[in-house]
């Protein structure tokens, strides 16, 4: 299950429906309108692996790294949201749920960072061609 932040414009939410990705937007069509930051993990433990995007950067912690969930911080402006989005699930190294649970990812203009599960380090990757 794909999950937006209620940070996410409706306009995004609405480019990636049209292009036929699945997709669940908190405070819509998943948990409370106004769910506190707090609430949100708690709220991704009782879902099915999800994979959950966000603009707020406080998500990108490697503590918050679980076996259940992969977290998305979207650095990059509110109009590119959707591309982004899109272009994440079609890149090679996490192209399906099995190689996006248990990472914490960054995505930005210039590539992908990402804390896995139990990782010593930060890994970087090139976006796909």
């Amino acid at each position: 299950m794909n999950i937006l932040d209620e940070n996410i414009r409706e306009d995004q939410r609405r480019l990636l429906r049209s292009w036929r990705i699945p997709i669940h937007q908190i405070g819509q069509d998943v948990g409370q309108k106004g769910m506190a930051d707090n609430k949100i993990i708690p709220f991704l433990h009782q879902l099915r692996r999800p994979t959950f995007f966000t603009r707020d950067g406080d998500f990108y912690e490697p503590g918050l790294c679980h076996a259940e969930y992969c977290l998305v911080y979207l650095a990059v402006g509110k109009d590119e949201v959707a591309s982004f989005v899109r272009r994440f699930l079609h890149h090679s190294e996490f192209d399906t749920k099995a190689k996006r649970i248990g990472t914490i990812i960054r995505l930005s203009r210039a590539g992908l960072s990402a804390w896995r599960l139990n990782a010593e380090k930060e890994t970087h990757y090139h976006w796909d061609q």
